[in-house]
């Protein structure tokens, strides 16, 4: 899909993380890009996450997937929600949705939820802490926004949805087809659909807390530390006080934690594969055939297009010695020669093009991403 008429220069300066946006029409054609009832199949399915949500007599309900057929054929009159989570990795069309969002960071894309609701269906008012581009697939939906909720915003009592339970709208837009809304993280928002048939695609970006940062990293590095890589003190002096922790001991004991906590280079391995941690890491996309490098060299005698899994997260780091250390789905591998320019495409294009120029790192390479199911190569080619 491809936007005529977003600045994106200028939405990044002036509105990204800072104010809401609304945004008509911006597409060259839009289509909604599926259909309510794939969506309802999706529910249906073991891997794929999904919820449901029903609003009667002011009650707000919630069920998780995935969801028996017959549940839609029994939910009545009351305004109902089904929310589905990273369609983008089971449905190409919707995967597509992502690319004119791609001035963004691709380490920092989370997924595209779908959402279809009855008339008067919606989530009620609440707030995230990341950024989403709202975009109506289908339908009308009416948003409203309110204001920037605070860590002490008060929330309904509901055991499993977080509710806002003092709303008070400052604007509100009804978007149709082909618009789209950008809400700032913990900025307040009510969506609430106008008539049946409306589809919301959600464009979420992941924003890490300090607190998972610190954790996930701590656990990395400890995991790498022998168990005899101890505190010493050979030049130890008698102390006045022996109650007393000294500062050479405390500046000590911090420079232990620090050295290895503050190591960039490891810092930069342990992000680049955090960041790119499948969604789902429990769920295998590995082919059944295993490939072996010749396999992959035979294919490669003519040139070939090596499409990216829509489920797997690429990244790149440029290294000071020129060399890349590529990110994928979880697992780094240092790439140096022809492989650098080829990590870098592939980490930035959803298709790329190999030929029997491709050198026998760049192929070793390719081997191993195809046998993760992290790449595939185009069967129409």
């Amino acid at each position: 899909m491809e936007m005529t008429s977003f600045d994106h220069q200028q939405f990044l300066r002036e509105f990204w993380q800072k104010k809401p946006l609304l945004i008509r029409n911006p597409w060259k054609s839009w289509s909604n890009p599926l259909e309510p009832d794939e969506l309802a199949g999706l529910a249906c399915e073991s891997e794929v996450e999904s919820r449901l949500v029903t609003l009667a007599a002011d009650n707000w309900e919630l069920k998780h997937g995935p969801l028996a057929e017959s549940q839609f054929g029994r939910l009545g009159r009351a305004p109902w929600t089904l929310l589905v989570q990273a369609v983008d990795h089971h449905v190409p069309s919707v995967a597509a949705l992502l690319e004119p969002f791609r001035f963004i960071p691709n380490w920092r894309v989370d997924d595209v939820m779908v959402s279809y609701a009855t008339d008067g269906g919606g989530v009620g008012p609440h707030f995230d802490q990341y950024d989403v581009f709202l975009v109506q697939g289908l339908g009308k939906r009416l948003w409203q926004l309110g204001a920037t909720c605070g860590p002490d915003a008060e929330l309904l009592s509901h055991d499993d949805l977080r509710l806002l339970a003092n709303f008070e709208a400052t604007e509100e837009w009804l978007l149709e087809p082909g618009d789209i809304l950008y809400v700032p993280p913990r900025v307040a928002h009510n969506g609430i659909a106008v008539g049946d048939d409306c589809m919301t695609y959600s464009v979420g970006f992941r924003a890490p807390s300090r607190t998972e940062l610190i954790t996930d990293l701590a656990e990395a590095v400890a995991a790498d530390l022998e168990d005899d890589d101890r505190y010493s003190d050979p030049n130890l002096t008698a102390q006045d006080n022996p109650g007393e922790i000294s500062p050479e001991a405390i500046e000590h004991l911090l420079g232990m934690v620090a050295e290895r906590m503050l190591d960039r280079d490891a810092f930069t391995r342990w992000f680049a594969g955090y960041s790119t941690t499948p969604k789902r890491p429990e769920i295998s996309w590995q082919p059944d055939d295993p490939f072996a490098v010749d396999d992959v060299r035979r294919i490669l005698a003519e040139p070939a297009q090596l499409l990216r899994n829509p489920a797997s997260r690429f990244a790149f780091v440029r290294q000071e010695s020129g060399s890349v250390l590529l990110a994928v789905d979880g697992h780094c591998f240092d790439c140096a020669g022809e492989t650098t320019s080829f990590a870098e495409r592939l980490a930035g294009q959803e298709r790329v093009s190999v030929g029997p120029d491709a050198s026998e790192p760049t192929v070793e390479l390719i081997t191993i991403l195809l046998n993760q199911g992290s790449v595939a190569f185009d069967e129409e080619d």
